[in-house]
């Protein structure tokens, strides 16, 4: 099993969904994540990240408020975003980088 560091890592983009399951914007990014993955295929991978149980992970990345999105491609951020976006904005962002 691949740890958080390989994945990040590797050359496909992969969308880290950083949330809280006590957290209603959360709760929407699922089935809006879900879509999103469908779409984008294998061209990219999606994580989610429960900062309640990754408290390390939260910390070194930032993360002060969920949802926080943020697309890394070999291990750099190449776009962050917090709140509830667009799926539009999601794919927008996912496809600059596949």
């Amino acid at each position: 099993m691949e740890n958080f560091e390989e994945i990040i890592n590797s050359k496909t983009p992969t969308l880290v969904d950083f949330y809280a399951t006590w957290c209603g914007p959360c709760k929407m990014m699922s089935p809006l994540l879900e879509q999103v993955s469908k779409d984008v295929g294998n061209t990219a991978r999606i994580l989610k990240i429960d900062i309640d149980t990754n408290r390390n992970v939260a910390t070194q990345y930032g993360i002060r408020s969920v949802p926080t999105l943020i697309l890394f491609k070999e291990g750099k951020q190449v776009w962050r975003q917090s709140g509830v976006p667009s799926k539009n904005l999601i794919m927008e962002s996912v496809n600059n980088f596949v």
